[in-house]
């Protein structure tokens, strides 16, 4: 069984909500010691030997050690682990919610079966601004006439090409099924819908990778950004959805965009929609213990996953059918449901509530270091996403009728996410402004 110890805890500069799933940490291993070490995928091995990463390997503000035991013996399998078990037994993908230099240190988690990496301007804003892997690639840009924007896209660019190539393995033998790597358009963009279309395929062009997934959030202005995206036969992670009413809008994009691609072949266009979690509970208990009834007080804790799991009805619901099968004859792949925001924001609430109860087929878990650690550790595998749909129902209907507006609560959280990215994003840009000036790179 692998296991994570986190050795340090260094508070993250962001005060945005998104910050408390960031899952800031990293392992800490050389590109050296991982050589000597047992891969579960002889690939993986290969590829380390034959690639090389230019960043320069420095210490971050939190720090994981990843021990995955192995028999002895170099080569030598390592033991099986719960995500290995969440894949092969229950069709789900374990993804990481995490990404930053340098990107060897992914290696020991792809070991312990995560098979795709995601991540958002807060990841990169945590990342970049408390890290010195990026100095020497940031002072060559800025030297080289670059302005910040400009290097700042250099740099994510750099982490999400090398991520790609080490999953790279995992997509080739899953035929493009898996082995993603997550890279969001500017959250600058979340009410453009033009410029979000000329970002996404900007991001793929320079990103050249067949399997990066280019993030566009699910606001109203870019839903019809995602069909063009989709048509233009580039793969979306569409992300920040919080109701079902907009999940279905993400859908019928998704839908709408395979059948105006003209393609004949489909298999190589994917998608997942990111179905947000926890912060959904952490607004409704707020509202529940504004109501204080005891039956409102009771609700606490379960409105998130009774929505998430009739979002996974609406899935197989929209998934089937005349049109999907129609799809399905040009190659055409499930858009999957991936569930995000996935750490516990109430310590009061089991560490892998946002995990364990979610299980189900053709989907995805991308989880933080702290709902990854509590899985490995501790998680058991089980089909539970629609164990219990009748109790979801009862739950959502409860929630309604105690005066919970559904509408609200997505429209709020959304807006509370695109803001958070946003900051995230100019906090960012504002500390590389502060870093080339110290670095005397820029002339006044």
């Amino acid at each position: 069984m692998a296991t994570i110890s986190k050795l340090s805890t260094a508070a993250t500069a962001s005060a945005s909500w998104v910050s408390a799933d960031l899952h800031g940490g990293r392992t800490r291993s050389s590109s050296l010691s991982l050589l000597h070490r047992p891969f579960a995928n002889a690939n993986a091995r290969k590829l380390l030997l034959s690639t090389t990463f230019s960043a320069p390997v420095a210490p971050h503000s939190v720090s994981l050690i990843v021990r995955c035991s192995s028999a002895s013996g170099n080569g030598s399998p390592i033991k099986r682990t719960t995500l290995h078990d969440l894949y092969e037994k229950q069709g789900q993908s374990p993804w990481y919610d995490n990404l930053c230099r340098p990107v060897t240190d992914l290696i020991p988690l792809i070991e312990s079966g995560v098979r795709g990496v995601t991540s958002n301007p807060a990841i990169f804003q945590k990342a970049i601004s408390t890290s010195n892997a990026y100095n020497d690639q940031f002072r060559e840009l800025v030297q080289a006439g670059k302005d910040i924007e400009s290097a700042y896209w250099e740099l994510v660019i750099k982490d999400i090409q090398d991520a790609c190539k080490l999953f790279e393995p995992i997509y080739d033998e899953t035929d493009g099924g898996d082995g993603y790597v997550s890279v969001e358009v500017s959250p600058r963009l979340a009410d453009d819908t033009q410029g979000t279309i000329e970002a996404a395929k900007w991001l793929h062009k320079v990103v050249s990778r067949p399997n990066v997934y280019i993030k566009i959030p699910a606001t109203a202005p870019c839903i019809p950004s995602i069909k063009e995206v989709i048509a233009n036969g580039i793969s979306v992670n569409v992300t920040l959805i919080f109701s079902l009413a907009r999940y279905e809008a993400v859908i019928d994009a998704y839908l709408d965009g395979l059948e105006a691609s003209g393609l004949s072949d489909l298999s190589r266009v994917t998608s997942v929609a990111s179905f947000f979690v926890s912060r959904v509970d952490t607004l409704v208990d707020k509202m529940l213990e504004k109501i204080g009834t005891p039956e409102a007080l009771n609700l606490r804790g379960k409105a998130a996953n009774a929505q998430a799991g009739l979002a996974y009805q609406l899935y197989q619901k929209k998934f089937s059918g005349p049109r999907w099968e129609a799809l399905v004859k040009k190659g055409a792949k499930k858009q999957r449901l991936l569930w995000a925001s996935t750490s516990v924001k109430n310590p009061a609430y089991p560490d892998t509530l946002y995990v364990a109860p979610l299980i189900g087929p053709d989907t995805v878990s991308t989880m933080p270091d702290q709902a990854l650690q509590a899985f490995i550790d501790h998680g058991t595998v089980g089909r539970t996403i629609d164990a219990n749909v009748s109790e979801a129902e009862g739950i959502y209907s409860a929630l309604e009728k105690l005066g919970i507006d559904w509408g609200y609560v997505g429209s709020q959280l959304e807006v509370e996410g695109v803001d958070s990215f946003k900051k995230s994003f100019d906090s960012l840009l504002d500390s590389l402004q502060e870093k080339a000036n110290s670095l005397k790179l820029v002339s006044h």
